[in-house]
């Protein structure tokens, strides 16, 4: 009888919004994981919600928790300071992967990860048939892509020259941005990580060839924040 115990796996989070609080409730109920830490911004959104244990205080010390996957949910930046460093000591899933747009970050973090020991990931989200885009993209029968998002004005947060463009919307919907996923990701960082997904998984096209549209219409359900 084998009666060898499987280690757990040690999961950092980075972030504590929504997804974040999500993620950490589901590893403290698996049997297979464990929490390794967690990092925010805002070390005092933490306290008296999470064991003091975890809490993480300063991000560049997250390798004397000794984590084995490291789970970005807070913002493009943190990929681009600390990508390759998490990519020392753990494999790294990039949920803000508006990151990747950049193509030096991008480079780096795909040199580090296919000459070390710990891979990169990025999560489907709400992307809907991204393992079939990939698959033609696989193949070569992946021509053409484009993804457009409609929300609600107030569901945007926008860099400029966007910002001022969506804070004119009145009543009828204006297309605020249709062009490649590069150029919007730098605009949108927060809001069009799922078009940057899409470009990871159409790798025959990339973020410059494949398309995106972002519509501002004041008559969609500010529900849409959500999604």
């Amino acid at each position: 009888m084998n009666c060898a115990i499987k280690k757990k796996r040690r999961v950092g989070i980075v972030g504590y919004g929504h997804i974040g609080k999500y993620l950490v409730g589901e590893i403290l109920k698996r049997d297979d994981l464990e929490l390794s830490f967690v990092w925010n911004r805002t070390s005092e959104a933490l306290r008296n919600k999470i064991d003091d244990r975890y809490i993480l205080e300063d991000l560049s010390s997250f390798a004397e928790k000794t984590p084995d996957l490291i789970v970005e949910v807070a913002h493009p930046s943190i990929t681009v300071e600390f990508g390759e460093s998490f990519l020392d000591v753990a494999d790294y899933m990039v949920g803000s992967p508006t990151a990747l747009a950049n193509s030096d970050v991008e480079n780096r973090l795909r040199w580090k990860a296919s000459s070390g020991s710990h891979g990169i990931y990025i999560p489907s989200g709400a992307l809907w048939g991204g393992a079939d885009i990939k698959k033609m993209a696989d193949i070569g029968t992946l021509k053409g892509l484009k993804v457009t998002m409609k929300k609600h004005p107030s569901c945007f947060k926008l860099n400029e020259p966007l910002k001022s463009r969506n804070e004119q919307v009145n009543t009828e919907p204006v297309v605020l941005y249709d062009g490649p996923v590069r150029e919007l990701c730098p605009l949108a960082p927060n809001n069009v990580n799922t078009m940057a997904a899409a470009a990871l998984a159409a790798h025959n096209l990339g973020f410059d060839k494949t398309q995106g549209c972002i519509v501002a219409d004041p008559r969609q359900d500010v529900i849409s924040c959500l999604l």
